[in-house]
C-alpha cells in the first residue's frame, strides 16, 4: 500500500481510537506531513524505537509501541523466557507512563509477567532491576536527551545491558514479522492485575540500587571531612535524576547541594530548555546563574533519563566556569578510581578500563600508567555492559571503569548501562578530594593534560531528514568506504578501519587485519600526529555523526588542531 492508502486506512479502521483519527484529519491538507508519518514503519533498530510522538506508522504512539512489544514478546516466548518476566521503567517525557502501560499489557496478554516501576526512574536503575528481579528482559520508555517532541523505547536483556548480538538482530526480525495490528495482543489492566501478571516494583529495589551506588565511594571519610566546604549546584533538567541524585549526595554527607528550582520537577515539555541535553551549553543557563549566586565549586546536569552527566567547574584563577566534555569528566573519574584504588591496594591485577572507539585516546595512556588492560568496543554503552558480562563468564579481567564520549560512564558493575547518578557521586568525591588539596577540578584536569598530553576531541552532527536525507547519509558513507581519503588537510591517513567489513587496512603496507568487533556501519581513520576521525550514521535519528580527536602540546594548540581537522571533515558533507 502507498503511504496515502495507509493514512486512509487509519482513518477508517475501528482499531484506531477517535483521538488518533482527529489528529490525522487535522493534517488532511498537508501531503508532505502525511507522507512523513506513513511512508515507513517507525524503525525498530538494534536498541529499540525512537521517534516523534504522534499518530502514524512512522511515529511514537500506543500502536507502534504495542507492535514492537508483540515482536519482543514473540522472541521471549521463543527463548522460553516468559516465566522470568520483564521489568519496565519510564522517564518524564510526554506519554511515557502510557507507553509503559501499553507495553506491560501487551506482554501480559502474551502470558509474560511485567514488573513496572510506580513512577519515573533513571534508566540505569532499570538495568539494575532487570538483574535484581532475574527478568528475561527490560524496557525503558525514554528518548534520552532528544528534543521534547520525541519519545523512545529501549530494550534490555537479562544481563542488564541493552540488547547486543545475537538478541538485537533476532528481536528486530521478530518485530518485522508482526505485519498487521490485528496480530498484536493486549488486555485490560484490571484483568492483568487480578491475574498477577501486572506487578508494581516495590521501594526495596530503590534502596538496593542506592546502596550499590554508595559502595563505589572510595574515600567516604574524606567526603565527611570536606562536606561543609564544597558547594554543588545540580539540575535534573525536568527529568528523573532529582530524587536519586539528591539522596545519594545527602547519604554520603554533602551538605551544600543547591538544586535549580525552575528545573527540579519532572516535566515532559521541558519548559526551560529547548533541548534537555547536558552536552548543550544552553541547558546550563539557569544552573550557572545559581552557581554564581552561591559561588559553587561545581555545576552538574543530568539528562531526562539520568544516564548522561554534564559538568562545569569554577576556575579560581579567572572566576569563570569552565565546561567539561564527557571525555574530560570521564577521565577525571577514571584517574581518581585507578590512582586511589592502587594506593589502597584495591586495584585488581587483571583490571580493565573499557571505552568506545570514539572516546578519547587519553584513556589508553592512563591505562598504561596504571597497568590495566584497555579494551575498545563499538559506540554504545551496551557494548561496555557486554564486556562486564564476558569478564564475569570467562574470568579474564575485572571491570574497573567504563566510559563513552557522549557524557556517559559507569563505576561498579551493579548496572550494565551508563549511570549519571553514580557519575555525579564520583565527580563530587573527586571535587572534594581536589578541594582538600587546595585545587579545583579544572586544576586537576590541567595537571592531567600536563602529565598525559593535551588530548582534545570533537563531534559534528549533520541532520538530514526524510527519504532524501537517508539517501544523502548513505551516499556520504559509500564515498568514504569506496574512495577513502589519503589525508584530511595536513593529517595523513595511516590506517582505515571499516567496521562493516571487519577490516583494518594499513595505508603504507596495504596489510589487512580484522577489527575483531561486530559489524557496524562505521568508518574510522587513524591519522598521524596522534589524531583520528570517524564517521557514523546514527542508529536512532536521521543524522550522520563525525567524531575527531587530536593531541596537542598546549590547550591552544590542541584547539587549533581540532578546528583544522573538523573543518576538513565538514567538507565531506558539502
Amino acid at each position: 500500500m502507498s503511504y496515502r492508502e495507509i493514512y486512509e486506512n487509519w482513518l477508517k479502521d475501528n482499531y484506531f481510537d477517535e483521538e488518533t483519527k482527529k489528529e490525522l484529519r487535522e493534517i488532511a491538507e498537508d501531503e508532505k506531513e502525511i507522507e512523513d508519518r506513513f511512508y515507513r514503519e517507525l524503525e525498530f533498530g538494534t536498541g529499540g524505537l525512537r521517534g516523534v510522538i504522534g499518530a502514524g506508522t512512522n511515529r511514537m504512539n500506543i500502536y507502534t509501541v504495542r507492535k514492537a512489544t508483540q515482536g519482543l514478546a514473540n522472541y521471549i516466548i521463543s527463548c522460553n523466557g516468559q516465566e522470568k518476566g520483564v521489568a519496565i521503567a519510564y522517564d518524564s517525557r510526554r506519554m511515557s507512563p502510557e507507553f509503559a502501560e501499553e507495553a506491560a499489557l501487551c506482554l501480559n496478554a502474551n502470558g509474560i509477567k511485567a514488573y513496572v516501576f510506580p513512577s519515573l526512574r533513571p534508566t540505569p536503575e532499570l538495568s539494575f532491576a532487570v538483574r535484581e528481579l532475574k527478568c528475561i528482559a527490560g524496557i525503558v520508555i525514554t528518548a534520552s536527551h532528544n528534543p521534547r517532541e520525541y519519545n523512545g523505547y529501549k530494550v534490555y536483556w537479562e544481563d542488564g545491558a541493552q540488547i547486543t548480538p545475537p538478541h538485537d538482530k533476532n528481536i528486530l526480525a521478530e518485530v518485522a514479522k508482526v505485519k498487521g495490528y490485528e496480530e498484536v495482543y493486549t488486555m485490560a489492566k484490571e484483568e492483568a492485575v487480578a491475574k498477577g501478571m501486572y506487578q508494581v516494583i516495590s521501594e526495596e529495589i530503590d534502596e538496593k540500587y542506592m546502596e550499590e551506588m554508595k559502595k563505589q565511594s572510595i574515600h567516604p571519610e574524606m567526603i565527611r571531612e570536606m562536606s561543609k566546604d564544597i558547594k554543588i549546584v545540580y539540575t535534573p533538567l525536568h527529568g528523573t535524576g532529582n530524587l536519586p541524585v539528591r539522596k545519594v549526595l545527602e547519604n554520603l554527607g554533602f551538605e551544600n547541594v543547591y538544586v535549580v528550582k525552575e528545573q527540579e520537577l519532572p516535566d515532559g515539555n521541558f519548559p526551560t530548555v529547548a533541548y534537555p541535553n547536558p552536552e548543550d551549553p544552553k541547558a546550563f543557563e539557569l544552573a550557572l546563574k545559581l552557581a554564581k549566586e552561591k559561588d559553587a565549586d561545581i555545576v552538574l546536569a543530568t539528562d531526562p533519563d539520568a544516564d548522561r552527566l554534564g559538568v562545569y567547574c569554577k576556575d579560581e584563577k579567572t572566576g569563570e566556569y569552565v565546561s567539561f566534555t564527557g571525555n574530560m569528566s570521564g577521565m577525571l573519574i577514571a584517574e581518581y578510581i585507578l590512582r586511589e584504588k592502587k594506593a589502597k591496594g584495591l586495584l585488581p591485577e587483571n583490571g580493565a578500563l573499557v571505552k568506545t572507539i570514539v572516546t578519547t585516546n587519553m584513556a589508553e595512556t592512563i591505562a598504561r600508567e596504571y597497568n590495566v588492560k584497555l579494551i575498545e568496543v563499538l559506540t554504545g554503552f551496551k557494548f561496555i555492559g557486554e564486556q562486564i558480562r564476558l569478564f564475569e563468564e570467562n574470568h579474564s579481567y575485572e571491570y574497573v571503569f567504563g566510559l563513552e564520549e557522549s557524557y556517559g560512564c559507569l563505576a561498579g558493575t551493579y548496572a550494565r548501562d551508563k549511570d549519571a547518578c553514580v557519575a555525579v557521586m564520583m565527580l563530587c568525591e573527586v571535587a572534594a578530594y581536589c578541594k582538600k588539596q587546595g585545587k579545583t577540578l579544572w586544576d586537576e584536569m590541567v595537571a592531567m593534560y600536563e602529565k598525559y598530553g593535551y588530548y582534545k576531541e570533537g563531534l559534528s552532527t549533520i541532520t538530514l531528514k526524510g527519504i532524501d536525507g537517508a539517501a544523502q547519509i548513505q551516499g556520504i558513507m559509500n564515498q568514504l568506504r569506496e574512495n577513502p581519503p589519503k589525508n584530511f588537510g595536513r593529517f595523513q591517513v595511516q590506517a582505515v578501519r571499516d567496521y562493516a567489513k571487519d577490516e583494518r587496512i594499513d595505508m603504507a603496507t596495504g596489510e589487512k587485519t580484522k577489527t575483531n568487533l561486530p559489524s557496524s556501519n562505521v568508518m574510522y581513520y587513524e591519522l598521524d600526529q596522534n589524531a583520528w576521525c570517524c564517521a557514523r550514521p546514527s542508529g536512532t535519528e536521521p543524522k550522520i555523526k563525525f567524531y575527531m580527536g587530536v593531541k596537542g602540546n598546549s590547550l591552544e594548540n590542541s584547539e587549533e588542531l581540532l578546528k583544522e581537522l573538523t573543518d576538513e571533515l565538514m567538507k565531506l558533507a558539502q
